[in-house]
């Protein structure tokens, strides 16, 4: 049922993007003829004349669409007449093609006002962290760390940490002999080296049995992670140097000695990367009974783990009154925006892989999962993300979406005069078959997703 229900909201969406469209064009006397939901590709599965609109329902249910006459080559309506389209000003097309983004973006606002009047509350997008209880094995440094059951993690090496996310990723990159290290370390402990050994040189193949002599071992530099790659908004990039397998050996043979015994194929900065990679410490800060309190260095072990079990509890913002339901439901939106912005912003600048986006079927199987697991509202409140998504997506200047019509319409305004029309066409044509394979491969890439259990 609850997937039935986000199937629902979705197809919600699609309706008032198009009907933003409809009623725009029919409020300046603009004559509709098609009412289509999803794309006409393959069979119409049902078609009805509403008043001198023709509703159709097709097959092919991602997306949807208002046709005018001017699409129509067999349309009786006169060239010259303005009820086309083409021959309203430039302002009032613009008007229209940008009717189906305000549209969402006006249901994304009600959506979340109608969650902060009737719950009572929004997320803040923010999360108190707590320990639940310490399960790592004895001797680990996390025992000795003075960390308890009830402390709520507040900041690591420094940085403010407001989800489990943030937890995770910090230990998670700063694994134990994990094959990679630092740049700057490497060098620090290269030049440590030629100090202690001035004959030899960087790059100079060591003689045989050749003795040399090593600096004192010390944990690699604390791990600093910056605040959007924390919140999720982008992927921790690791620009670390990766060890080959003979500096990983050399790595585990060299342990805690304090000379090496050359086997006439190391060179100085073999000895380098190979002693630079250890652990790296993670500084916990903790809220314990209202104090902060800074803990001993932990460490996280090979596989990237500390060894604690979290409970984080969602920061609420109380939205009690109608001022505060209002101004509420604007900064969760604003907040949001600059999330969707930020996110597509990555994904154009390849930070985020083109494997890992997404689409339909796993925000329906999200969403589903949302609302059995967290309540109506909270799937309401995803429902109105999608739909500024949906919003920002069709406003991107491309060919075949409401931003590229747009953008054809600013060219005509700037120039004086209508673009070629067949030319047009024509770049829609190909961007609209792009935006098909485009889709077909999101698909692909969310059923993936689910049978790999990925998500």
């Amino acid at each position: 049922m609850s997937i039935v229900i986000m199937i629902l909201l979705l197809s919600f969406l699609v309706l008032i993007h198009e009907a933003g469209h409809f009623y725009a064009a029919k409020m300046l006397g603009i004559k509709v003829s098609k009412f289509g939901f999803g794309l006409p590709i393959g069979p119409t599965l049902w078609s009805k004349k509403v008043g001198d609109v023709e509703v159709l329902v097709h097959a092919f249910l991602l997306g949807g669409y208002v046709s005018f006459p001017d699409d129509e080559k067999d349309c009786d309506i006169p060239v010259d007449s303005q009820e086309r389209f083409i021959n309203r000003p430039v302002w009032q097309r613009m008007i229209v093609i940008s009717a189906g983004v305000i549209a969402n973006v006006i249901i994304a606002f009600v959506f979340v006002l109608i969650t902060a009047f009737v719950w009572g509350k929004l997320p803040s997008g923010q999360y108190e962290v707590y320990i639940n209880k310490i399960v790592a094995a004895k001797g680990e440094a996390i025992w000795n760390s003075g960390l308890k059951s009830g402390d709520r993690v507040i900041k690591i090496n420094g940085t403010d940490i407001n989800s489990t996310y943030a937890l995770t990723l910090y230990a998670k990159n700063s694994a134990r002999n994990d094959g990679k290290v630092d740049e700057a370390f490497m060098q620090e402990n290269l030049s440590k080296l030629e100090k202690l050994n001035p004959s030899l040189s960087e790059s100079e193949v060591i003689k045989e049995n050749a003795l040399v002599r090593l600096p004192e071992k010390v944990d690699e530099p604390a791990l600093k992670i910056d605040e959007e790659a924390l919140k999720g908004y982008k992927f921790y990039k690791d620009e670390q140097i990766l060890l080959s397998e003979t500096q990983i050996r050399l790595r585990d043979a060299l342990g805690g000695k304090t000379s090496y015994k050359s086997d006439g194929k190391t060179t100085l900065k073999d000895l380098a990367l190979a002693l630079s990679d250890g652990q790296r410490p993670i500084n916990l800060t903790v809220l314990r009974e209202g104090k902060e309190v800074n803990l001993k260095t932990v460490y996280s072990d090979e596989k990237g783990v500390i060894g604690v079990m979290l409970e984080a509890k969602q920061v609420l913002v109380p939205t009690n009154s109608i001022p505060e339901a209002i101004d509420g439901s604007l900064k969760y939106l604003w907040e949001q925006t600059y999330m969707l912005v930020y996110g597509l912003w990555q994904l154009f600048t390849g930070n985020i892989p083109m494997k890992d986006l997404h689409g339909i079927v796993v925000i329906t199987k999200i969403g589903g999962d949302v609302i059995q697991n967290s309540g109506f509202f909270s799937g309401l409140l995803l429902t109105a993300m999608i739909s500024l998504d949906l919003a920002l997506v069709n406003f991107l200047p491309i060919p075949a979406l409401d931003g590229g019509h747009f953008m054809f319409l600013l060219i005509e305004k700037l120039r004086g005069k209508p673009l070629n029309e067949e030319t047009i066409n024509k770049i829609s044509s190909v961007f609209f078959l792009l935006l098909i394979l485009f889709m077909i491969f999101v698909v692909f890439n969310d059923i993936y997703a689910l049978m790999v259990h990925k998500l």
